[in-house]
């Protein structure tokens, strides 16, 4: 087309009008539909303070009063000079069972697993286990355990945070007397800082080409530089419950519009994560303008806090201030569809300090009771706070009634006693009086032994809500005293059936989203193919290529019985499958040596020996395989070996195939025979019956007509029945003894 035949834009705009295009104005274009700095953190800290103030407003007093009772407090009051004593219901029945959960979670290697999702990922399943598990342990596993059970027991859910974190460590190095060359090389590296730097010259005598000596000068550099080394690590914390927050309407972790943590940090911590000093300096704690924060962490810690020297202090790296890290799903680039954002904000006001898109939520949940389709559960301090008013009530009047009864009020004739003398509590002490009697106890009645019922009721009540019975303990000698051992198993089995449902739901919440965020963390942060230490045997390891999408598998039982019994399983299942190699060979497609090697791990492991290499070398499929292949090639060159050093070798294995068949067949032959016998002995038994009843019947009729006879001839009549009894027993006992 040639310049003068082009459409102007005009024209095309009217050939569009005139085929019924509709075409927008030009105010009326799409303009970018992406949320500003300013409305993204309009959107975080909305949400952030409706959440805190729902925490605050509707969970934080009943957490502070669970820590109250757990610290062996309550709610109740009590009058000048009577006991104040508190019956610690809430903290004995937590600490009794915190230990039988630990044990569930601990005493097995593997409480959780990963399942594969197809036959490509079973070995990646069980390296992806292994390597989970130690990874657990070296992030102090069981202290992460015992925080977040005592925050789930005590205040309704325990929170933990697998993360990873990448931190800068600064190594200082001196270096003297470098040349220019050296000197350039080693500042050009982007990592080195230099922190101190002397340079001395000296004239040094040089030969030139010539012969001639000539004076040159030399530089000598002293340095001393700091290279920051990056690394990072995958990290598991605890966090508490005071600085969790969520939403009101959250059902659960997952489906909550937002979630997130509210903490106090250095600046210089926040300086180090690459935010501005002058910016992140400028921001208040949570000390200064929430006062709930500051009650609970109180509560948790039992004494109160300092604030006074962070604000005051001359190093303003060290001042704290309020880090709020927000987790929230917002449409930032303006598509339609939200994403999961992860958001920094600084101090009360939540100024927005980062935003990024992440994956997923690095928080795990863990709930004893959890409630259905709401985010909160109960707790355990929920099911015994109110018990433990009601026996420290009966507790108190207890012992005001065993004191006052030993030491009862006394009755003073007024004028007559000395007062100074009655009020003297010194054993043996002299009381002077005008007359007698004029001291009279005012005499209390003991009712206290009639009180412990009622101490009993609460404490069985206690036990009913929680599960937790002295006798599933062993502390109740009345209950399990003269009691089969069956009995005792069933007692203390049926007892432990809400503990294990607690283990249960720990495992079924909070285990299960850990592993799987720690799953992907591993995942996305491999350094490449590695030598790990799995089985018990070094193996090269890249998790790089495991499929992220396996589900977690729970291993923690319900009803699956004690260790006694799991012992018990243990060996009849080693009997069998040692019965089945023995009968079947190692070819039986049943049992292989590297199921015998799994089983004698399990079972050291249930009697808590976990170094199990110390006594079985380790086995897997792989060299399983190679010593089949050894084993059968020492056997065929043992019958090479024999077929050419005896030629006869053919001829005498024949031989023995020939008497061996002989054998089998004069075997079949006897038993035949003895079948043969067994059959005639049976038939000369059964005519020795019939013959024998035939003549015990004749008896029976001439016995008959004797009695007959005596009637008739004397009037006598001989007990008949008294005989055939007695035939009868001699019949039974093979005849007359």
């Amino acid at each position: 087309m040639e310049p003068e035949d082009r459409i102007e834009d005009d024209e095309l705009l009217d050939i569009l009008e005139d085929m019924g295009v509709e075409m927008p104005e030009p105010d009326e274009a799409e303009d970018d539909r992406g949320l500003s700095e300013d409305e993204v953190e309009g959107i975080l800290s909305t949400a952030v303070q409706d959440a805190i103030d729902f925490i605050e407003s509707e969970l934080a007093d009943d957490r502070i009063r669970a820590q109250r009772y757990f610290d062996g407090e309550c709610d109740l009051e009590y009058e000048a000079g009577r006991s104040k004593v508190v019956s610690t219901k809430t903290r004995d029945t937590v600490r009794a069972i915190k230990p039988s959960l630990m044990r569930v979670f601990l005493s097995s290697t593997k409480p959780v697993e990963y399942i594969p999702t197809g036959p490509e990922d079973v070995m990646i399943a069980q390296q992806a286990t292994d390597y989970a598990h130690w990874l657990f342990q070296q992030c102090n596993g069981y202290r992460v355990l015992s925080d977040v059970f005592q925050d789930a027991l005590v205040k309704r859910m325990g929170i933990a945070k697998a993360y990873y974190e990448t931190t800068d460590r600064a190594e200082i190095y001196t270096y003297t007397g470098l040349n220019d060359l050296q000197y350039q090389a080693l500042i050009v590296d982007p990592d080195i800082e230099i922190l101190e730097h002397s340079v001395t010259e000296s004239m040094t005598a040089v030969s030139t080409p010539d012969g001639q000596q000539v004076d040159q000068a030399e530089a000598s550099h002293d340095l001393k530089i700091a290279r920051t080394v990056t690394s990072g690590k995958i990290v598991i914390d605890s966090i508490p419950p005071e600085e969790f927050f969520f939403d009101r309407n959250a059902r659960s972790l997952h489906d909550s519009y937002i979630c997130g943590q509210r903490t106090d940090m250095r600046v210089g911590d926040l300086v180090a994560m690459g935010f501005d000093f002058d910016e992140v300096s400028q921001l208040d704690s949570s000390t200064d303008s929430d006062t709930v924060v500051e009650q609970e962490e109180e509560a948790r810690r039992g004494y109160s806090l300092n604030v006074d020297d962070d604000e005051d202090a001359t190093d303003p790296s060290m001042k704290k201030v309020m880090v709020t890290e927000a987790y929230m799903r917002i449409d930032v680039d303006g598509t339609g569809v939200p994403t999961l954002q992860r958001a920094i904000l600084g101090g009360s006001a939540y100024k927005l300090l980062s935003v990024e898109p992440v994956d997923e939520l690095p928080y795990a949940v863990f709930e004893i009771d959890p409630e259905p389709h709401t985010m909160v559960g109960r707790s355990v301090a929920d099911l015994t706070m109110n018990d433990q008013d009601a026996a420290t009530a009966i507790l108190r009047g207890i012992l005001d009634n065993v004191q006052m009864t030993n030491n009862p009020r006394l009755a003073m004739l007024d004028g007559a006693v000395n007062p100074d003398d009655v009020l003297n509590n010194e054993i043996g002490a002299i009381v002077r009086m005008t007359q007698l009697g004029a001291v009279q106890p005012l005499e209390v009645p003991f009712t206290a032994g009639q009180t412990l019922a009622a101490m009993q009721y609460i404490d069985g009540m206690v036990e009913q809500k929680t599960g937790v019975t002295r006798a599933s303990m062993g502390l109740d000698p009345d209950a399990l005293q003269s009691t089969t051992k069956s009995a005792v198993a069933a007692t203390v089995q049926a007892a432990a059936g809400q503990i294990e449902v607690m283990a249960r739901n720990l495992a079924e919440g909070g285990m299960r989203q850990l592993f799987g965020v720690l799953l992907r963390l591993i995942v996305k942060h491999a350094p490449g193919e590695q030598m790990m230490r799995l089985n018990n045997m070094y193996q090269p390891v890249d998790p790089r290529v495991w499929n992220t999408s396996m589900d977690v598998g729970v291993n923690i039982g319900l009803g699956t019985g004690r260790e006694e019994e799991k012992a018990a399983a243990y060996r009849e299942i080693l009997a069998l499958q040692m019965q089945i190699w023995q009968s079947y060979g190692p070819s039986n497609g049943v049992v292989s040596l590297t199921g015998i090697r799994n089983t004698l791990s399990d079972m050291a492991a249930s009697a808590g020996i976990r170094n199990t290499e110390r006594y079985f070398a380790p086995m897997n499929p792989q060299i399983e395989q190679q010593l089949m292949m050894q084993a059968q090639q020492a056997a065929q060159q043992a019958q090479q070996g024999q077929q050419q050093g005896d030629p006869n070798a053919a001829f005498m294995q024949a031989e023995m195939m020939k008497t061996q068949a002989k054998q089998q067949s004069d075997a079949m032959r006897m038993q035949l025979d003895a079948q043969k016998a067994a059959a005639a002995h049976q038939l000369k038994v059964t005519e020795f019956m019939a013959d024998d009843d035939r003549k015990r019947d004749q008896m029976a009729q001439e016995l008959a007509l004797k009695n007959a006879e005596l009637l008739g001839k004397y009037g006598l009549q001989a007990n008949e029945q008294m005989i055939r009894a007695e035939q009868e027993r001699q019949r039974n006992m093979g005849g007359p003894q």
